[in-house]
Order: structure tokens, then sequence, then C-alpha cells
């Protein structure tokens, strides 16, 4: 049963690829009927009324009569070319008469009665097998003679391929020209800018694979495009010259280009190209070396043997590649390459059929022309892609802006209700700090007047204690002003009430700036760091008075620097008796002392600052040294 139900699924995809590639298979039949009906109906129509048919050959000492088109032996000598012999006849008073040549290989000298009037061999072009291109001349009207004339045409053939002469048009120029004007469209103006066309997408795809090196791709088809603009650019080199180097890396573009066009194919589609595949670019390479090396004849012989082979293999292999990836993807890249494939091995066929003379009075090659149009084609199916996903970019990119926008909307927002709130607990930290600063002093302060008034005390004592209210109360308004972070500012308001305070007891205050700016500045300083500060510094003037009997008090302000950063250190000395000190820094004996100290080590540490105490009998020191940032927090309050 397990092997049934493996088989099953094996079955049905076996299915599913041949309903997929049977129509894809019979859609290629029909190009291939459509394109050779093309070939057949798409030929040029040539003035048949002024048609020369009829010739004597004249070759290898034997003379016969042929009819055009003809086909001659091939021949690497261009001495004693087979000369062709025929007769027009002129009407005189026709004016304006020329000699048109549709197709010919290699070359031809045209003359009338004995005087050349054409000679193929000055246009590079004409010598190209794959252009086809026509040749007309115009024949000067003194060289005509009323009725029949003489014309002699010489084909000059190099190279492995037999020699072709197509049919002679001699008559007005105003009947031949158009068909002439028609031809050089079709097969020399065409190929012209189907190549330039080519060369400009090379470039573009160029571009494309330096802006994208991890798809070779793009390289690959740029490399094969360059070589078909050199084939179509560069003119062979006409015999009699004995130059075969341009002629051999000619001949050795055509193979190497249409392996890089299977690299291509296989590239596109995903595959990964084998190791054995470069065997591809052999015969392309040996035609190369071979045309560096040897004479004119052998390069020539091995492109015949070597390199239309290997085009033909590299077509059918490009129909297999692009077939299979459109039975397995299905897209409309794999359909349309593998119909431009399909089209230019037809147009191969179609051309061996000619060479071999299978297909007999035909030598118009078309593979060059459907090879550039199919790789047009290729390039600009390509660059429509690459823009496609340009504009995926471009568009993702804009909804990827559009989507910052909005969380840059979203976290403004965000951050607005967060500043809020912030701004809310803030002010509630403050109240909260205020009611209790009021509570502990203010509240205190007044509680003690009310008792005082109740147990009946004296005038006297509820003055003082309304005194330290009001005081009290200075303290926290003077707190909460604005100070732009210089507690030098406060310390001013502070001097002020201490000099009040001790006036009435007869205590100087010495007040004493050790550094030109006093206090570093402190952007983080809030009210509740003034006050826990300035409570310190009463609570050690309050100490002085009360408990100490001190005549004199010092107060010194100072930054120092220990190489970690600027910190303000504040010092209040007097000069009283003094206080008993336990192994813990707290006063011993006094109760109420030992209250006051731990309330100063408290609110110190509540604003992240150090306070150093001594006392004996010379008086009592303390220091407070200030943080170098106040803390935003007074969770040390524990």
């Amino acid at each position: 049963m397990s092997e049934i139900a493996a088989k099953a699924p094996t079955h049905t995809r076996r299915r599913q690829l041949m309903s997929r590639l049977v129509p894809y298979l019979l859609l290629q039949a029909l190009i291939v009927i459509a394109t050779f009906l093309g070939l057949r109906l798409l030929q040029p129509s040539d003035p048949e009324d002024f048609a020369l048919s009829g010739f004597s050959l004249s070759e290898d000492g034997i003379t016969r009569p042929v009819t055009l088109p003809h086909f001659t032996s091939s021949r690497y000598s261009l001495a004693d070319p087979p000369l062709y012999i025929g007769t027009f006849t002129f009407k005189s008073g026709d004016a304006g008469w020329s000699v048109f040549l549709p197709r010919f290989s290699n070359a031809v000298e045209v003359a009338v009665n004995g005087v050349v009037v054409l000679d193929s061999r000055r246009d590079a072009n004409a010598n190209r097998p794959d252009r086809n291109t026509p040749q007309i001349a115009a024949i000067p009207s003194s060289l005509l003679y009323d009725g029949s004339n003489a014309i002699t045409v010489r084909l000059f053939v190099w190279g492995p391929l037999k020699g072709f002469l197509d049919t002679v048009y001699v008559g007005p120029d105003a009947a031949l020209r158009p068909a002439f004007e028609t031809r050089t469209l079709l097969f020399v103006t065409l190929p012209v800018a189907f190549s330039a066309w080519q060369s400009i997408l090379a470039v573009i795809l160029a571009i494309m694979w330096l802006m994208r090196r991890r798809e070779p791709v793009y390289g690959v088809l740029a490399a094969a495009m360059v070589l078909g603009v050199i084939q179509a650019f560069m003119p062979p080199p006409v015999p009699p010259t004995t130059v075969s180097r341009l002629a051999g890396v000619l001949l050795a573009s055509a193979p190497i280009e249409s392996a890089l066009i299977v690299v291509f194919g296989v590239l596109f589609f995903g595959w990964r190209w084998p190791r054995y595949g470069m065997l591809l670019f052999v015969p392309g390479l040996v035609v190369f070396v071979i045309g560096l090396i040897a004479g004119p004849p052998l390069p020539r012989i091995l492109f015949l043997l070597l390199g239309i082979p290997t085009v033909g293999i590299s077509l059918f292999l490009m129909a297999y590649v692009t077939a299979a990836a459109l039975v397995r993807r299905q897209d409309a890249a794999s359909f349309t390459i593998g119909c431009a494939v399909t089209i230019v091995l037809t147009c191969w066929v179609h051309d061996m059929l000619s060479v071999f003379e299978i297909v007999t009075n035909e030598r118009t090659f078309v593979s060059r022309l459907s090879y550039s149009a199919m790789l047009v084609a290729i390039g600009a199916g390509l660059t429509w892609r690459f823009a496609r996903a340009l504009n995926q970019v471009d568009s993702f990119a804009g909804q990827l802006v559009a989507r910052v926008r909005e969380a840059e909307e979203r976290l403004k927002a965000s951050f607005v209700r967060e500043e809020a709130r912030a701004r809310a607990a803030a002010l509630a930290n403050e109240r909260t700090r205020l009611m209790r600063d009021l509570h502990d002093g203010l509240g205190g302060q007044l509680i003690s007047i009310v008792a005082l008034s109740e147990r009946g005390q004296e005038g006297a004592t509820i003055t003082d204690a309304a005194r330290a209210a009001l005081k009290d109360l200075r303290l926290v308004i003077d707190s909460m002003e604005d100070i732009g972070g210089d507690l030098m500012l406060a310390l001013g308001s502070w001097r002020e009430r201490a000099a009040m305070q001790l006036r009435p007891h007869d205590i100087a205050l010495d007040w004493r700036v050790a550094t030109p700016q006093g206090l570093p500045l402190h952007p983080e300083l809030r009210p509740w760091h003034i006050i826990q500060i300035v409570r310190i510094l009463d609570e050690a003037v309050t100490n002085a008075v009360k408990h100490a009997a001190a005549r004199h008090i010092a107060v010194a302000i100072e930054t120092r620097d220990d190489g970690q950063g600027p910190y303000g250190v504040i010092s209040v000395a007097d000069d009283g008796h003094g206080f008993a000190l336990r192994g813990d820094g707290q006063a011993a004996g006094a109760s109420q002392t030992a209250r006051g100290l731990c309330n100063m080590r408290n609110r110190a540490v509540r604003c992240g600052a150090v306070l150093d105490l001594s006392s004996d009998a010379s008086g009592t020191r303390v220091r407070l040294q200030l943080p170098q940032v106040f803390p935003d927090s007074d969770a040390a309050t524990g």
C-alpha cells in the first residue's frame, strides 16, 4: 500500500508536467511553421522584367552555359575566378541604366562592354555572407550601345562555402533602385540598427551588473552582446590581404557568444552552471587560437566544422532550458524567451539548409538578424524587470517612509503624553515634598504656638515660636524660586536670614568664599535639594546658638576638584564649647542634639551629599560635601 501511495504523487506530477509541455511543444511547432512561411513570403520582390539569368560560365578553362542563380565550387585562391558572361539589350533613348545584384558571395566585379562599373571589394560590408548585402551601380551612358551589350561578372570566392551568384538585373535605375533600397533596409540597415540597440543594451546591462554584482546574469548577457556588436561593426579583411587575426576573432565570436547565451539562460532560470558546461566554449576558443596562428583558410574551415555546430548545439540547449523552465515555473519570461529561441533556431536550420544546398537557388542568411533581435528582446526584458524591481523598491520605500512618518507621529504623541505625565508626576512630587516640608517645619511651629498659647506662656515665647514659623515659611517660599542651578543665590538669601538670627545673640558671622566661582552650577538642582541644604545649615547655626554658647560662626564656601570633576564644599565652624561624640558619630548625652544631628545626616543623604562632623573643646565643625550631580529622586530617605 505504501508503494502505491508513493507512486500516485509521482504519476500525478508527470501528468501535470506533460499537460504543460505538450501545449508548449505544439505552440513551438506552429512557430516553426510560421517562421518558414514568413521567410518565404517576406522575401523582397525583384523587378523580373529586367532579369538576366542565362550566362556562360568560364571556370578552370572550361566554358559552359549556366542559369542564375548558380552555385560555383569553393576555393581559397583569387587567381582565375569564375567568369559569368552574358548579354542584355539596350534601347536608345532610355536614360539612367544600372546593374543590380541582389545576392552574391563573396565579392563581384561587374563590367559592361569591357569596362568595370562595380567592384564590391571596395565595400567592406559586402564581404559579409551574413549580411546579404545588395549592390547597385550606374552604367555610364557612353558605355551602352543600342541593341545588344555584353556584361561580365567575376565572382571572387574564398572560404569553405561554395560561391553563389543570384540573378543579375540590368535596366533603368528608377525600376531597379526600389528593390535595392528594400534589400538594403532589410539586410543592411536593420541589422545595423539591431546591433546599435544591442550595444546600448550591453552598456545598460553592464552598469546593472556593476550595481548588482551578486547577479552575474546581467554581466554574462552584456558580454554576449559585446561580442555580437564587435562582430557586427568590425568589417572582416577583404582578400587579397593575408592577415587572418581579425578574421579569427570575428569567426570565434559567434560560438563563444552562443555559449554565453546558454550560460545566461541557465543562470536566469535559477539553475547551477555545471562544471562540464565549460566544454561549450572550447570550439570557439580553438577557432580563436587557430585564427591568431594559422593562415587564412584554416580558421574558416574550423568555423564551418566547429563554430556553426556549436551555435546549433547552443540553440538546442537554450530551447531545452527554456522548455524545462516553462514546465516548472510557467511564467511569462520563460514563455517569451522560449518563443524567441525557437525562431532563432528555425532561422539557423534555414541557413544550414541553404549552406548544404538542400534548399536550392537560395543563399539568404537570416540567423544573425534573428539572433540580434532575440538578444535585444532578452536585454529589453531584463531591463524592464530591473526597472520594475526599482519601481517596487521605490514603492516599498514610499510605504516605509509613510509608515515611519506614522510611527514618528505616534512617537511624538506618546512623547507628549509621557512628557505631560512626567510633568504631572514632577508637580505631584514637588507638591508632596512641599506639603511634607510645610508639615515638618511650619506645621510643627504652628503646633508649638498653639500649645504655648493654651498653656498660657508669656508673649516672648510665643513670639519666638511665631518668628521660627515665619522663618520656615520664608525658607520654603525662597526654595521655590528658579535660581537656574546656581546654589550661591539660595545661600545668599540664607546668609541674610542667618545674620538676622545671630544679631540678637551678639554672634559674629564670618562669610568667606574661597574660590571665585563659589560653587559649581548644577542645572539639575531642584527646590527640594535647596531645602535640605539650607536646613542642614540652619541646624548647624541653631546648634551653635542654643547649645555651644558660641560667640563667632565662620561659613566657608569653595569648589574643589580631585581629578574626577568639580564639586562644592560648605563648612560651618563655631568657637563654642563643643560636645562629645560617640563612636558612630552621634552626639552623646543630649537627646535633642543627637536628634538634630541625625536629621542633618538624613537630609545630606537625600540630596546625595556627604556630611562630616567634628567637635571638641575648641568648637564644632560641620563640613558638607555636595555631589557633582544632584540625584533626581530622594528615594534615599528610606
